[in-house]
């Protein structure tokens, strides 16, 4: 019988972060992982889109002209 409840199983990200949840932390160093967690995928972001531009040959001029059409 559907109960309308789904298993979905866990992401490895999930996993890794329900094992900080017995830990009791400071709001203070609850902010600081969340910044480096930010940061972290931040750069990951960055990464993919400097390898995009790359891989499509972009270039400063060549957006500045796609900004610049009207």
């Amino acid at each position: 019988m559907n109960n309308g409840f789904f298993h979905t199983p866990l992401t490895n990200m999930q996993a890794e972060l329900l094992k900080l949840f017995p830990a009791d932390i400071p709001e203070t160093h609850l902010k600081e992982l969340k910044e480096l967690i930010a940061a972290f995928l931040l750069e990951k972001a960055r990464d993919k889109a400097d390898a995009i531009w790359a891989a499509k040959g972009y270039s400063d001029e060549i957006v500045l002209k796609l900004l610049n059409k009207k």
